[in-house]
């Protein structure tokens, strides 16, 4: 291997890159046809592909039924939020005075979306209906649809109907004096086609009836009416079989669920808000009522049926989709819940901790070195204990934290606002636009303050990405600064599951200019230079290409020149075309971006010296990863931010340097290496836009790179298999 190609320490190879363009030993995944001009792939198609991806792993067999499931219901959340955010925004762009206009260039990209989505769900319930139900009915797991179930199962069922179900419903005949209902986003409603006259002699033929949003969509039957395993049946299965009773004196031609997704972006005008937190209360509620973008019905819905709804509500027939099953298979994910059979689910995994000490007393571990965490092979506990830790010590003067998301149960929020009630002066900037996670902050919000902490929500505008916290304590009569700064989000439940580094430090270079960055924000006054942290808007883009550039002069001046990076979109032009530079003058350059990519790797004379891939694993991979060799001092950055423009140029982001050669090292050893040697979970992105699976090479060990991390990290003695 040419020296060029590894990073290398002095006496040190830590990292060599093992991708090989070996088509032989990489399976093709399925998809939509890429444009073959231009430097740059569709942003929307390459979104669609991660869904593949994604979807792969519900195909996989060597991945437990619940599990295949799960990726199944994660496909349909990903669409959802595509929908309601992509979609819907490619739209509004394009209507004027509220009429779509017939631009070229959206409706062809339109018209492409409609294709990849329509191939996407055909494919997902297919999987779910030829595999993975049938699969959990051997294991003795059954969805029991209305004509399988047994007499003594039916009358069960009757009786839920009429004891919890029927009672919430309201059926809503059409006429003149009852219109078409509001329909939430979202929600699993029906429409029923009925013959005859209403009780009024009137010839009303079209009903709507919503399902009770309070009501679980996923029932388990008593043990006792499932002898051979565990029974369930969906609430959209137990309206259907009992529709016909809300109708005394009609017969039920027809009737089908249905579903429809909506614009679900937040809009506030900045220029005329006078106090942000009260506008977004105002604005969730209509959230749930935005332009329609999607419209999802069963099956054997009879055209006429679904032509009437997609007239409701202003939709064309390439934004239907008749799909072979529940029109929601979010909802599955309660199935999940409810089985407890541990062989249908992945290895129980109990991350490690980082050494005894910096639990047991941070300040004085990070005082002596810093402290590097790994999430999720690493507990994210250590961060809560040092944000409990800092409220209850009587030498904290001061806390300072940024919010993106962290969810409706939070130990970390419970600390500061213990801090607050003590004293302590706490500062905290909470994202109120963090996109459907806007009530739990504004809930948040309003506890902290009642708590008598300082809330900011950051700057309009701009939402505040960055992962910081901040803790200064008096230690020998002058204050002392202590820092978290992370990839990942304050939140319980994703630290589980998604793969994110955080750095604890006590460098005062560092935790001085974090200061400096809660400075900047709540005084909305311009950021002091700064030295160590590269912050959007301001430096983050300019920084970026700087790196870039440096490492093309020094591969001109004819030394290695390298790149690595692993981050979750790649997407904004201006670091895409630095990085073809780069590429031109001879940089190797390895990017791992899990999500949408726009750059074209592999073009001779473009884009030759560029590879990109992708991980899809048991844990979301999360964390942002800038490597530059630079002529061997091997700069490593920690970031909050992917390549997007959103992030460079319309958010509050930190990337912050590793310091320590040994933390360094750790980074390059956990965040970059398994993930170019990963054989098993990874994907390679081709020129054209498809992406191609690797395949472990003939005698060749298969490899995970989270598997891998799980085994190395995990807890000590802890069955760490995937």
């Amino acid at each position: 291997m040419r020296r060029a190609d590894a990073l290398i320490f002095p006496d040190d190879r830590l990292l060599e890159s093992t991708i090989r363009k070996d088509k032989t030993h990489m399976k093709s995944e399925p998809h939509a046809e890429f444009g073959k001009t231009g430097t740059l792939l569709d942003r929307e198609l390459s979104q669609l592909t991660f869904n593949r991806r994604v979807m792969a792993q519900a195909e996989d067999r060597a991945i437990p039924l619940l599990e295949r499931l799960r990726y199944l219901c994660i496909v349909s959340n990903n669409l959802d939020e595509f929908f309601e955010v992509r979609v819907a925004g490619l739209l509004a762009a394009g209507r004027v005075g509220g009429i779509l206009s017939e631009q070229p260039a959206l409706m062809a990209t339109l018209s492409r979306i409609s294709a990849e989505c329509h191939q996407l769900v055909a494919q997902q319930y297919e999987i779910l209906n030829r595999e993975v139900l049938p699969q959990l009915e051997a294991e003795g797991v059954h969805l029991v649809r209305h004509n399988e179930r047994n007499e003594a199962q039916r009358a069960w069922v009757k009786d839920y109907f009429e004891r919890e179900v029927r009672p919430l419903l309201t059926p809503i005949g059409l006429d003149p004096a009852h219109p078409f209902p509001q329909v939430v986003n979202k929600s699993l409603n029906f429409i029923v086609s009925l013959s005859g006259k209403d009780a009024f002699g009137r010839g009303t033929g079209i009903a709507i009836v919503k399902a009770p949003r309070v009501l679980p969509r996923v029932i388990r039957l008593p043990a006792e009416l499932a002898p051979e395993g565990v029974s369930f049946c969906l609430l959209s299965s137990v309206i259907h079989a009992h529709i016909a009773d809300l109708f005394a004196g009609r017969d039920v031609i027809a009737y089908s669920q249905f579903r429809v997704t909506r614009d679900s972006d937040l809009w506030v005008d900045e220029d005329e808000v006078k106090n942000l937190r009260q506008a977004l209360k105002g604005e969730l509620v209509g959230r749930q009522f935005g332009t329609s973008v999607r419209l999802e019905v069963a099956k054997n819905c009879p055209p006429e049926l679904s032509q009437f709804l997609l007239n409701q509500f202003d939709l064309d027939q390439s934004r239907l989709y008749s799909v072979d099953g529940p029109v929601n298979l979010v909802r599955l994910t309660e199935l999940i819940d409810h089985v407890q059979l541990p062989a249908l689910r992945f290895t129980p995994f109990f991350p490690g901790a980082p050494q005894k000490s910096s639990v047991t007393d941070i300040f004085a571990a990070l005082r002596r070195q810093d402290v590097l965490l790994h999430h999720p092979f690493q507990s994210f506990q250590t961060v809560i204990d040092f944000i409990r830790s800092a409220a209850y010590d009587d030498d904290v003067v001061a806390i300072k934290q940024t919010i993106y998301r962290t969810g409706m149960n939070s130990d970390l929020m419970e600390s500061l606002m213990a801090a607050a009630r003590m004293g302590k002066e706490v500062t905290v900037i909470v994202e109120l636009m963090a996109r459907f996670d806007e009530e739990a902050n504004i809930n948040w919000a309003d506890k902290l303050e009642q708590a008598g902490a300082q809330v900011v929500y950051g700057v309009v505008g701009l939402k505040t990405h960055a992962k910081l916290a901040l803790v200064i304590r008096r230690e020998q009569g002058a204050l002392h600064f202590y820092a978290h700064l992370g990839t990942g989000n304050y939140h319980p439940t994703t630290t589980k599951l998604y793969t994110d580094f955080g750095l604890l430090t006590s460098r005062q270079e560092l935790a001085v200019e974090v200061n400096e960055v809660f400075i900047h924000l709540t005084s909305l006054t311009k950021p002091h230079n700064l030295s160590q942290l590269w912050l959007a808007p301001f430096g983050l883009q300019s920084e970026i290409i700087k790196a870039i550039k440096n490492e093309a002069r020094i591969a001109k001046a004819g030394r290695p020149g390298r790149i690595i990076v692993k981050i979750n979109a790649l997407v904004d032009e201006s670091v895409i075309r630095a990085l073809y530079a780069a590429s031109a003058e001879g940089v190797k350059i390895d990017l791992i971006v899990r999500g949408a990519c726009t750059l074209k790797p592999g073009v001779p004379g473009l884009s030759e010296n560029i590879r990109v891939r992708s991980v899809i694993g048991r844990f979301l991979e999360h964390s942002r990863i800038y490597y530059f060799r630079n002529d061997l001092a091997h700069d490593v950055y920690l970031a909050s931010a992917d390549w997007m423009s959103r992030n460079l140029f319309r958010r509050v982001e930190v990337a912050f340097p590793v310091l320590d050669r040994t933390l360094k090292r750790r980074v390059i050893a956990e965040g970059l290496e398994p993930y170019l040697k990963d054989n098993t979970n990874a994907w390679e992105l081709e020129s054209s836009g498809h992406y191609q699976r690797r395949k472990p090479r003939a005698r060749q060990a298969a490899f995970s790179a989270q598997h891998y991390l799980m085994q190395t990290l995990g807890a000590p003695g802890a069955d760490q298999g995937s």
